[in-house]
């Protein structure tokens, strides 16, 4: 499902206007975006996080010479007990 499909989705069960439907959905996800920045966005779906990757090292699959890898910055996703057995 592509965000077309979901704005769709969305406007169809709700019945409100697809305007309405798509600057509320874009403002859920700007606001989860700046939020999780500084501390981790709680929704019944699941929490949204910026994790810390500690540097590391790995290898050249090409040579096998050893890199070192930086520290970096993921965003994930942890869904919530509800979310989990739905899906699976």
């Amino acid at each position: 499902m592509n965000q077309r499909d979901m704005l769709a989705a969305v406007q169809k069960k709700s019945g409100v206007a697809l305007k309405d439907v798509k600057a509320v959905i874009e403002a859920f996800f700007e606001t989860v975006t700046k939020t999780s920045k500084k501390e981790p966005v709680r929704t019944t779906l699941g929490t949204f996080v910026v994790a810390k990757r500690a540097a590391r090292m790995g290898r050249n699959p090409q040579t096998g010479e050893a890199i070192k890898i930086a520290a970096s910055k993921k965003f994930r996703f942890r869904p919530s007990k509800s979310t989990k057995e739905a899906v699976m």
